[in-house]
């Protein structure tokens, strides 16, 4: 077993004393990267913490950061850790109601935020904020009244203090003191604050660990929003194994990012690895019906090899020519070094992970919530299988219940939700978290099948899974961005939908429609997705079919109030908005189009 540390901060310095000189970290400065070895990363942790210090937090006090995903978001976290403060995560694309309701729940004394326009958002509601006493920007100058500061000013505030001072404040951290308060997406209600404590953390990097799957000598690239569980499991686990995490939050750099530091892993969501393929697929049909068709055969070719115990010679050499015309360049996109990729915070539909595998890149999925403190299941390259999270990880207990949820229990199992008693005496059965999820056994993996509350019973008495639907049919027609099925208590399912732009575009001028013609409900772009939808309905149970389907105008965005803001549809403000339009599906002939 490894060693169990007390907290974060104790598993932190151990780190730093066993490796001082290796890489912790890389940010982009300009145009390069910057390295800070685990030791430089100590000393400004150190300044940082006893500068909040200095500022007046107390132990056991809330703090939360708003912004994107970055090396000051990491070391401000940490640091407040460290001076034994508690973390609480706000999305920068929150609305100001959502972030104002985190920042009264979780009675917020100093708030991180990114830049001078977040700042001036602030400074106009100072005054519904009594409590909140401070506002510390990455950048910056201070403000005449003291209420909000640099992040350089604070570190100045603690670069003096003594080491033994710095170490009286971490050491009394216990492994049942409160680490973090991270709020759930909101999918099926109002966010909660769940509260999970330095020995929730500290289990998940011990879990991990122990699965021997990454390496001292690797290197992440970090994007995803530290706001949500799955990133800040990956910004904590280096502390116990050692690695290296290149971070960087910009979506719209992840390629290239991946193509300049050639990580070993990553992790992404799943709709990144939709978009990647669609593309290349959308890329190889304008080039031609040769270039398509070497694409489809060199996929064919690849996953023949994966699903081959032993390779022949004339396999082997199709697979070396399907390599070097189409397979080696689809896995350079991603830095050509990549062993496995993590995949989650959604479902991952098999037929993508089978068409990367092809192509020599191992997405693994698993599953967590942010009340297990992100992982309790994950498939490992030794034993994976797509279409399930795959097994627990070491020192998690799951059960099925006799209707079909998941409930799990282990040390990374949250304490409460915050000030919400009586929905943690929901959630909480003698250490059992009831997990709201649908899920079975295959093969010794756990697959899910959906959402509890977000099942649909048709009028007929027929369950459908509608997330398993939404992924498979976007997977099928790469013109579709968002899918929301829809068909409880109702005779059959319809779908709302919304278009990949980019590939209707690129489509449109193929064929022949120009761009003020261009409208989602233009006839043949009707007819286009109707197609899709036929074809897919053909490997569907007749109860599952969608019948009737509907173009939005729009992409369901987080600022219209029909996402969460780590992406997941809130389905039941997406169907109330566009009731008439849902409505109009069942008062008449079923059509496959309206």
């Amino acid at each position: 077993m490894p060693p169990r540390f007390r907290s974060l901060p104790e598993l932190l310095h151990h780190r730093i004393q066993s490796t001082p000189l290796n890489p912790a970290y890389l940010f982009p400065e300009g145009e390069a990267w910057k390295t800070v070895s685990w030791a430089a990363f100590g000393e400004q942790v150190k300044a940082l913490a006893m500068g909040l210090r200095a500022l007046g937090l107390q132990e056991g006090e809330h703090c939360a950061i708003q912004a994107p995903t970055c090396y000051a978001w990491v070391l401000s976290a940490v640091a407040v850790s460290c001076a034994a403060g508690v973390t609480t995560t706000i999305y920068p694309t929150a609305t100001w109601e959502e972030a104002l309701h985190i920042l009264k729940d979780a009675d917020i004394r100093i708030l991180f935020v990114d830049n001078e326009e977040r700042l001036s958002q602030l400074r106009a509601h100072q005054a519904e904020l009594p409590n909140l006493k401070h506002v510390i920007c990455f950048e910056g100058q201070p403000s005449a009244d003291g209420w909000s500061l640099p992040l350089q000013h604070i570190s100045s505030l603690g670069i003096s203090a003594s080491q033994a001072d710095y170490e009286r404040v971490w050491q009394s951290l216990e492994p049942s003191s409160l680490a973090t308060i991270i709020y759930t997406s909101g999918s099926t209600g109002v966010p909660k604050g769940v509260e999970l404590t330095h020995d929730c953390w500290l289990y998940e990097a011990e879990g991990i660990g122990q699965l021997n799957v990454i390496r001292p000598e690797d290197i992440q690239l970090l994007w995803l929003p530290l706001s949500h569980v799955f990133g800040k499991l990956f910004g904590l686990i280096q502390f116990r194994l050692g690695f290296a995490t290149a971070i960087d939050g910009r979506v719209e750099k992840i390629l290239d990012n991946m193509a300049s530091i050639r990580p070993t892993f990553s992790q992404a969501v799943p709709r990144i690895f939709e978009k990647i393929r669609n593309k290349i697929i959308q890329n190889a049909k304008q080039g031609g019906a040769l270039k398509y068709k070497i694409l489809k055969w060199a996929i064919r070719i690849g996953k023949k090899v994966n699903s081959t115990p032993k390779v022949g010679p004339l396999l082997a050499i199709q697979h070396a020519l399907a390599r070097k015309l189409v397979l080696d360049k689809i896995r350079a996109l991603f830095g050509g070094r990549i062993r496995f990729i993590i995949s989650g915070g959604a479902p991952l539909a098999p037929e993508v992970a089978e068409f990367f595998h092809a192509c020599g890149i191992l997405i693994l999925e698993g599953y967590g919530l942010t009340e297990t403190s992100a992982a309790s299941f994950v498939n490992v390259p030794s034993n994976f299988k797509f279409g399930t999270v795959g097994p627990p990880i070491p020192g998690t207990e799951v059960k099925i219940s006799e209707d079909g949820e998941i409930l799990i229990k282990n040390r990374g199992v949250m304490r409460a939700y915050h000030k919400q008693p009586e929905a943690t005496a929901q959630a909480l059965e003698e250490g059992w978290l009831h997990t709201g999820d649908m899920g079975k056994w295959v093969e010794g993996k756990l697959q899910i099948v959906d959402r509890k509350k977000e099942l649909i019973k048709t009028s007929g008495g027929k369950y459908i899974a509608p997330q398993h639907l939404e992924n498979s049919l976007k997977t099928c027609c790469p013109y579709i961005n968002q899918v929301l099925i829809h068909g409880n208590n109702r005779n059959f399912c319809s779908a709302l939908i919304t278009l990949d732009m980019e590939a209707i575009q690129r489509w449109a001028s193929q064929n022949s429609i120009s761009k003020p013609e261009l409208k989602v409900h233009h006839p043949k772009i009707i007819e286009l997705i109707g197609f899709y939808i036929n074809r897919f309905n053909k490997t569907l149970a007749h109860f599952e079919t969608i019948k009737k389907f509907h173009i939005l105008e729009n992409e369901f965005s987080i600022a219209q109030g029909e996402l969460t803001p780590s992406l997941k549809l809130k389905r039941k403000y997406i169907e109330q908005k566009y009731q008439d339009i849902l409505d109009h599906f069942y008062s008449g002939n079923v059509l496959s189009a309206d």
